[in-house]
């Protein structure tokens, strides 16, 4: 009886306890993260916050600008690290950033990989038909082309029905099976 009282105040203390960890500053910082583009050797991180931002590596001063930093050149290297953007009311994002960026790099939309992948996809149901087709024109024409072997086992036909090794025994013949003796199993 008091199981049954205890059930829903656990899930009602569960429910609580699960409204207050939303409400960490934690929780909120991972909904508005530092944002990170990469196009070629140019790497951009963009801080959440509007107003003057300050931006930190490693806990050095970079820069005391927009919300927008821009790495021109990056190196992994040189600009691996943990960055920081801290706004004016003391409030911070972190990000740890290690990066891979190339010069020769070609970006790609969505649209054209879905259209590659499709016309992938169309170009291989075209060549199964064909070969789909192909073969069961052939399959008529076998028997006709000299050197070609019919699919399949070779069927061995049994011997005809009167053959003396399949005549039935008869009580009283016990020349060919006198031998053999009734085994209990």
């Amino acid at each position: 009886m008091k199981l049954e009282l205890a059930l829903p105040v656990l899930g009602l203390l569960l429910c609580v306890a699960d409204t207050v960890a939303q409400e960490n500053p934690d929780t909120v910082a991972q909904k508005n993260p530092i944002t990170v583009v990469i196009s070629k050797t140019k790497v951009t991180l963009t801080c959440p916050f509007q107003e003057h931002v300050i931006w930190k590596k490693e806990g050095q001063k970079l820069t005391d600008t927009d919300n927008i930093y821009e790495i021109e050149e990056y190196v992994s290297s040189k600009h691996d690290g943990e960055y920081a953007c801290e706004a004016t009311d003391k409030d911070t994002r972190l990000l740890h950033l290690k990066a891979k960026v190339c010069e020769s790099c070609e970006e790609l939309d969505v649209l054209t990989v879905a259209g590659v992948i499709i016309a992938d996809l169309l170009i291989t149901l075209g060549v199964l038909i064909l070969v789909y087709y192909f073969s069961k024109n052939r399959k008529g024409r076998v028997g006709s082309s000299a050197g070609v072997h019919p699919r399949g086992q070779k069927m061995v036909r049994p011997p005809p029905v009167p053959n003396p090794d399949y005549e039935p025994i008869r009580k009283g013949q016990r020349e060919v099976y006198a031998g053999l003796q009734s085994r209990g199993f």
